[in-house]
């Protein structure tokens, strides 16, 4: 059985045969050649876990999503049991979802894996999930996501963001979770000026509702970790994109578009930047974040170092072997400039390190989507939207969406 995953995913062992360059004990890192510049910071003085590596009972909680179901796939391939819950909103196509939960219901188990579809608010839902599961260890996955909708409709990234990770937080305080992981965002950094984005810059300053309600989960979470010494760590993922991707994003918007001979919107001149980072990297960094119970830890979770708007879209021509077509537009509300995440932090605390350039990245992407994609004829029809705003159509046979 083929699978992006192996029982191996989170050995440490992949950092020192990958990079000799890379000392995760030292103060002056170098990754890559394109990585941002970094200061001179020692994390000598903070303690590392240790791994657990017996059998563990994960809720995942998002896990029909993008990266809740790569989550769930890495678990259940190394033999953990999964218990996943979603309530399987229509912020994009609910039958992608459904396509994520049939791939991991094709290859595992009904006793590795259960499905639980409702709201994560739902207090006497999830109450029960907890007293019938009896997890031991949880992966927040779940949350309301995207920039731009939250300015729309700011009430519901509140409940679904900030309620719902109360919610779990408390359950897991009463049910005596070992280890609690759940997904930050690299949005909090907000406006930051900062040529890399370090966990120890202030970031007081959100510029979308999304951000705010991000930065919110982890100040509850250090609540708890407070008052309950519920062990706790937050991940501020850097754009994350791959295979079966959510078709909102860029990545998955660009390459669709393009091959399709579409037009895409470039908001602003091509100068902002993001960290994007592959799938398979951000899974190794929340398993290995699963995998070590901090007391209390914020880690980055990025590739590193950014790509400019501009040579994104040429990556995206070259592996499509197509010219977009392209509308600029004016810069959005809510958007950040440019994103650079500071990895070190989880280089030396959880052996993290990112393996996929983004070349290469788009080019595996492509190559998934191509085979989504082949064969099939559709209409083209106008972009339906998430919250009014950038949802993206599916166009790929949706039962050839699994990676198989």
């Amino acid at each position: 059985m083929h699978s992006l995953y192996n029982a191996s995913f989170c050995s440490d062992s992949d950092i020192t045969e990958t990079d000799s360059s890379v000392d995760l004990c030292s103060s002056s890192v170098s990754i890559n050649s394109d990585i941002c510049e970094l200061s001179d910071k020692s994390y000598d003085d903070l303690d590392i876990v240790q791994p657990h590596v017996g059998f563990k009972k994960v809720l995942v909680t998002g896990g029909a999503g993008f990266i809740g179901s790569h989550v769930a796939e890495a678990l259940l391939e190394r033999g953990d049991s999964v218990v996943i819950v979603d309530e399987m909103n229509d912020y994009y196509d609910v039958n992608i979802k459904e396509s994520n939960l049939e791939l991991l219901q094709g290859r595992y188990s009904k006793d590795k894996l259960s499905i639980y579809r409702g709201d994560i608010c739902n207090e006497n839902f999830m109450t029960n999930i907890f007293e019938k599961e009896r997890p031991e260890w949880v992966c927040h996955m779940g949350a309301r996501a995207g920039v731009r909708p939250s300015i729309d409709d700011p009430f519901i990234y509140i409940q679904s963001n900030i309620v719902g990770t109360t919610l779990l937080l408390q359950l897991s305080h009463r049910f005596g979770i070992k280890n609690f992981v759940y997904a930050s965002s690299s949005s909090v950094y907000g406006g930051s000026q900062s040529t890399y984005f370090s966990e120890e810059e202030c970031v007081d300053n959100p510029v979308s509702p999304y951000a705010a309600s991000k930065k919110a989960c982890e100040l509850m979470a250090h609540v708890y970790h407070n008052l309950y010494k519920l062990n706790v760590t937050g991940l501020r993922f850097f754009t994350v994109y791959g295979p079966r991707g959510r078709p909102d994003m860029a990545p998955y918007k660009f390459i669709d578009r393009i091959n399709r001979g579409l037009e895409i919107e470039q908001f602003g001149d091509g100068s902002s930047s993001r960290d994007y980072t592959f799938i398979t990297d951000i899974v190794d960094g929340i398993v290995r974040s699963i995998d070590r119970p901090y007391p209390y830890q914020i880690f980055n979770l990025g590739k590193g170092s950014g790509t400019s708007l501009s040579d994104f879209i040429k990556i995206v021509e070259k592996h499509t072997k197509r010219k977009a077509i392209v509308k600029i537009l004016p810069d959005q509300p809510g958007d950040v400039p440019y994103t650079c995440a500071d990895v070190r932090k989880a280089m030396y605390l959880l052996g993290y390190k990112s393996m996929v350039k983004f070349d290469e990245g788009i080019r595996q992407t492509v190559e998934w989507y191509n085979k989504a994609y082949h064969d099939q004829t559709f209409e083209i029809c106008p972009e339906r939207q998430a919250n009014g705003r950038s949802r993206a159509q599916s166009f790929a046979c949706i039962e050839s969406l699994l990676v198989r």
